[in-house]
């Protein structure tokens, strides 16, 4: 996994959704990889912990190879206890705006398709950007799915894209997340893509009861722990 070197800045403490000691105080601009098999609560973590950032006053940036900007932002609101915050998100569905959030205070951008990585490489450009505008000093972003982009191009390319990402969350004090379907890609895959991220959260399901634990962000493996 990548190095990550000292940075300024007050720390991302991550502890209060997955109390786990390495996530007490996680470095602005740190990129953490969310690593399971389908269907075992990866992008419900996720937006627990991007909610979590939004009690704290940061700002969110959603990016989705999936569903459209106006279905994020449904699921998103649920997640989140206030009704105002800074929000942006990257719609890699296609460029219709017919399902388009309601609330024209969140910035939405659309990229052509997941594979359309310089579309997307823009879209996350002008939402930091846009945020910055808005008084936003930092926040966390979070990429779901890096499996989707799988499917469009090469593993290179998308560990490509994940370190300029990782570059640009540096250059913003953000914090990083990523989702990965660890059971749809072979280990070379893996391990390719792995070395693009600071740390990364396992999940795991075993006799119907999901866990997780943490690596790369200290020297040895968190405990698994009960979501």
């Amino acid at each position: 996994m990548a190095t990550n070197t000292d940075r300024s800045g007050t720390m991302y403490d991550l502890s209060s959704v997955l109390d786990v000691d390495a996530l007490e105080s996680v470095r602005p601009g740190t990129s953490i990889l969310i690593s399971g098999p389908a269907m075992t609560g990866k992008q419900g973590l996720v937006y627990d912990i991007l909610a979590d950032g939004v009690a704290a006053g940061e700002g969110t940036v959603i990016l989705s190879t999936g569903d459209r900007a106006g279905t994020i932002v449904e699921e998103f609101d649920e997640h989140v206890a206030t009704d105002s915050f800074p929000l942006a998100v990257i719609d890699c569905a296609g460029d219709a705006t017919a399902s388009d959030p309601e609330d024209s205070d969140v910035f939405v951008y659309h990229a052509s398709s997941p594979g359309d990585l310089t579309g997307i490489g823009i879209g996350i450009t002008e939402a930091l950007e846009t945020l910055h505008d808005r008084g936003v000093q930092r926040g966390r972003l979070s990429l779901s799915s890096l499996s989707t982009m799988l499917t469009y191009t090469d593993r290179k390319t998308v560990f490509k894209l994940c370190h300029v990402l990782s570059s640009r969350l540096d250059a913003a004090d953000y914090l990083g997340l990523f989702t990965i379907d660890a059971s749809a890609h072979d280990e070379q895959t893996l391990q390719v893509i792995k070395q693009a991220f600071d740390g990364m959260i396992e999940i795991r399901e075993r006799e119907g009861v999901r866990e997780a634990r943490v690596r790369g962000l200290t020297s040895e493996p968190s405990e698994w722990l009960e979501l």
